[in-house]
């Protein structure tokens, strides 16, 4: 028998949108982040200004991941049902039992992958670790990033606070090595995808472009 598929409309522009800002955001601050830590290139001139404009690239992109999470975390709230915040935290026990099944597929113990028209359980538990490094990652940075200004609300509610409970190499320490467990989720994030895309043939990866995946009709009745 045929397995029918329909054409559903899944990820809205801002899901999207916030999406590949923030992919392209956590490379360059990753690459600009490794230069400030360990310059790899050295001017021999003060015109080159190297650093300067390496820091300043940093620091407008941190800029502009900020207004990334802002709006992600507000269609969560103002978008529709897959997008929604419901969809990403396991608040009934049938999304717990979905996360089980899911490792369960993952390591081997079951051949029945769980089906889900949006985020699946464990996708969807996972993006909220990430979002909660997302933020701590934000608040180290503008810690460190408030050093170099004295005083300011501003800088105070966006970090400011943090160098005055927390030791700043601590803080440093963490900032690090959090840029190398984004990293490591951006790697097994594109590898997942593309496997669970070619089990399941319903365009998932493609969905990301233009906000279409193709399901059973049982599962959108679901």
């Amino acid at each position: 028998m045929t397995d029918q598929r329909i054409r559903v409309y899944i990820w809205e522009i801002p899901v999207r949108l916030t999406h590949w800002i923030n992919v392209l955001c956590i490379l360059i601050l990753s690459v600009t982040g490794i230069y400030i830590g360990h310059p790899f290139i050295h001017a021999y001139s003060a015109d080159q200004y190297i650093m300067g404009w390496v820091r300043f690239i940093h620091f407008t992109t941190a800029y502009v991941f900020v207004m990334s999470i802002i709006i992600r975390i507000y269609w969560a709230f103002a978008g529709n049902k897959y997008a929604n915040w419901r969809g990403i935290f396991p608040s009934k026990s049938r999304r717990w039992k979905e996360i089980i099944d899911t490792f369960k597929y993952y390591f081997f113990i079951s051949r029945v992958s769980p089906h889900s028209v949006g985020h699946q359980a464990l996708a969807g538990l996972s993006y909220l670790v990430l979002y909660v490094l997302f933020i701590s990652q934000i608040v180290c940075g503008f810690a460190l990033y408030s050093l170099a200004h004295e005083g300011g609300f501003i800088w105070t509610l966006l970090g400011g606070w943090l160098p005055r409970i927390i030791n700043l190499q601590y803080i440093r320490l963490f900032h690090h090595l959090n840029m190398y467990v984004l990293l490591a989720f951006l790697i097994l994030h594109v590898y997942i995808t593309w496997h669970y895309s070619a089990i399941e043939q319903n365009g998932l990866v493609g969905s990301m472009f233009n906000g279409y995946k193709f399901i059973r009709p049982k599962e959108v009745e679901q």
